[in-house]
């Protein structure tokens, strides 16, 4: 019986031997057809890839180039990223947040995805009238509506807020955090933990004295640059921004 010759990949470091020469190193590189060893003194030498032409732990064997390894991209959000895309029409069903800088937070982390799916992320500006808000929005079964909402726990005024929607087509979920701030993991700006900010003091601006920052509108583009994927926020948001994404992308 014929004698199979087995194809090894030459990756990075590869310690094999010249048949020929018996000259013995590890792979270091390749150029024009042929494979770089270097040996233990540090003395390179190229070698054509030719079949049988090395030994491989003491055996004949067809040295060839790794295969390039293909790994997928995924965007900030952890998703797979689908790559370009044609511009789509937006679809009727939308993503309401609080303010700006839950909107431009949403969009640095899944704005690729909502892109993909068609679908607009709006700032209400303030939470206080939305039963009003999604009254005149005429949500249905193919104009849904997810709303994200601060500070979502027991007796909060954003609770009961949310406690005067009822429809089947609207989805409410938000995070425990006074505001979207809170919800970027105090670790991207070196802290331990947020500040506590006393009660009655507006909390941005007891945030940003606790920390030596004069100015609230310049601290916002700092904390936002300090965010690069879904795994800088906490997991609440996450959770909710993700549910909502689900929702009004389910027809």
């Amino acid at each position: 019986m014929r004698r199979v010759i087995p194809v090894v990949e030459a990756e990075h470091g590869l310690v094999v031997e010249c048949a020929d020469s018996g000259f013995c190193g590890a792979v270091v590189g390749f150029s024009h057809g042929a494979v770089t060893l270097e040996d233990r003194h540090g003395k390179l030498r190229h070698f054509p890839l030719e079949p049988a032409a090395f030994l491989v732990d003491g055996e004949i064997a067809t040295l060839v180039r790794p295969a390039v390894k293909r790994t997928r991209a995924v965007t900030a959000s952890g998703s797979v990223a689908a790559g370009p895309q044609r511009a789509k029409v937006a679809k009727a069903s939308r993503i309401w947040v609080e303010g700006l800088h839950d909107a431009t937070l949403i969009e640095k982390i899944w704005g690729d995805d909502l892109r993909g799916e068609a679908i607009v992320v709006e700032p209400m500006h303030g939470a206080d009238d939305l039963a009003a808000l999604v009254q005149g929005f005429e949500p249905g079964p193919q104009r849904r509506l997810g709303v994200l909402l601060d500070h979502l726990v027991a007796g909060s005024k954003e609770t009961r807020l949310a406690s005067t929607v009822d429809s089947a087509h609207v989805l409410i979920a938000g995070h425990p955090y006074i505001d979207v701030w809170q919800a970027v993991k105090p670790q991207r700006l070196g802290i331990a933990a947020w500040p506590v900010v006393p009660p009655g003091q507006p909390w941005k601006q007891g945030i940003c004295a606790a920390l030596g920052v004069s100015d609230t509108d310049s601290f916002w583009p700092r904390l936002l640059s300090r965010v690069d994927s879904y795994r800088d926020l906490e997991t609440p948001l996450v959770n909710s921004v993700e549910r909502l994404i689900d929702f009004v992308t389910t027809s």
